[in-house]
């Protein structure tokens, strides 16, 4: 394992960074107790050198001008309260539960690691094997996702993540795997680095949910084979205070399908940044998101960046993020789709809608597309806006009660995005889920 005090001496600060050369940011490496590594060893050296030359990144870097990153450059995230979990989503489905508790994986409280289809390990109990199936896929899609954009938060990770859960999918297994994260201390800092491998043909369902830590830094990186079919769905607790950021690093093989969903429901500040490469020909992937902030309960910002790569023949791509504001919550979106040369018969779309609750509150949105191939059909859009005056009106004319109507109508908004669950038990689980929410805000006069 390099040596953090290799990183610590060699580059020197430069206007808008944070290099390694800072001690704040070797006392943050000093801090993480860097794993010595074992088949990811190679990975993790790879990390250190890369993150070596980029260092962190600085308010001017430009996909950090909407997002401060000194929270996530500190050496440790401030203690904050949090509440007993009593998250009861997707409990009605049968599941494989595996359950991480301040990012250690807790062997008592799930389930047996083991199922028709799957190979499943933590990454902390396989870390010291001199060869494992996921050596070719652990931080080798970060590595390459770090083109043309560097993302020196996920490298951090590939270097510095203690923990994991690494899932090898041969089959078809009957029910989904479900990750549930718990947390136990005020000031825990949380690093996890998933791996994900699909055979040819093979596929799974993978949930997220639960409160991570006080901080949590989390990449998952999925390689698709040929045929397979991966469905994503992420719905982490964020209504303690909490910095979060999250990785997707995806790559999709010929005639594969890939699609992810996040839930987001306030927060404080939170950046999820989804790298996709859609490398095979007749690929799919889908990425969509549905975020509810409300800067009452504390400061909201939310910033989802997203970039997908077409580098094949007639493949379908959709990005669908919808974000609902209020209170001074913020809200940012940064997406891109790239068609490289030779990617004939592209379908891309991307669309990103703010819908501001009063006037405090703000979405911003940079969408952009750049095409190297003549034969493709790529659109993006943007919108911001309040509710729609003519159907409020039309359902209270119908005797519907403006709050229940104003709950309606969000929840009408937030439609596109989860139309992208395919799962209509998950789908109807989650929408269940955010109507109580919206129901309960709206019901109460201090937080309507």
């Amino acid at each position: 394992m390099a040596d953090t005090a290799v990183l610590a001496a060699q580059v020197p600060a430069v206007e808008g960074k944070v290099r390694p050369g800072d001690a704040a940011v070797a006392a943050r490496l000093d801090a993480l107790k860097l794993p010595q590594g074992g088949f990811t060893r190679a990975a993790r050296e790879d990390a250190a050198q890369r993150l070596q030359a980029m260092g962190l990144p600085g308010a001017r870097d430009e996909y950090w001008r909407y997002t401060d990153p000194a929270a996530f450059n500190a050496a440790r995230p401030a203690p904050v309260e949090f509440s007993a979990d009593s998250s009861t989503l997707f409990t009605g489905i049968e599941r494989l539960n595996i359950v991480f508790v301040d990012g250690r994986f807790d062997a008592t409280a799930s389930d047996a690691l083991e199922a028709e289809g799957l190979e499943i390990d933590s990454l902390a109990a396989v870390e010291g094997a001199a060869d494992h199936w996921a050596v070719g896929v652990y931080g080798q899609l970060e590595a390459a996702g770090q083109i043309p954009v560097k993302r020196p938060f996920a490298t951090l990770n590939t270097l510095a993540a203690p923990e994991g859960v690494l899932i090898r999918v041969t089959g078809k297994p009957s029910r989904p795997v479900h990750i549930t994260y718990r947390r136990s201390a005020a000031d825990a800092d949380v690093y996890l680095h998933h791996v994900v491998k699909l055979e040819d043909g093979a596929e799974l369902t993978l949930l997220e949910t639960g409160a991570i830590g006080a901080r949590s830094n989390v990449v998952l990186e999925a390689d698709l084979g040929k045929g397979a079919r991966f469905h994503h769905i992420s719905a982490k607790r964020a209504n303690d205070p909490k910095l979060g950021l999250g990785h997707i690093f995806a790559r999709v093989a010929d005639e594969a399908l890939f699609k992810s969903f996040s839930l987001s429901v306030n927060g404080r500040l939170m950046r999820n940044e989804s790298v996709i490469d859609i490398a095979g020909n007749d690929a799919v992937a889908h990425i969509a998101a549905a975020v509810l902030g409300d800067g009452d309960i504390g400061a909201f910002h939310h910033d989802d960046t997203v970039f997908v790569t077409h580098a094949a023949e007639r493949c379908e791509s959709r990005q669908v993020y919808k974000k609902v504001l209020k209170n001074g919550a913020e809200g940012i979106f940064q997406g891109k789709i790239l068609v490289k040369p030779g990617a004939q018969k592209t379908d891309g779309y991307q669309i990103s809608q703010g819908l501001l609750l009063d006037e405090g509150s703000q979405f911003l949105a940079k969408p952009e597309l750049e095409i190297y191939a003549d034969d493709v059909k790529c659109s993006h859009g943007s919108t911001t806006g309040a509710l729609d005056e003519t159907a409020l009106f039309y359902l209270r004319s119908r005797g519907v009660p403006k709050q229940r109507a104003v709950v309606l109508l969000v929840l009408s908004f937030l439609a596109d995005a989860l139309d992208e669950i395919d799962d209509h038990r998950l789908r109807d689980d989650i929408l269940g889920r955010l109507e109580d929410w919206l129901t309960e805000r709206a019901g109460n006069p201090s937080k309507a």
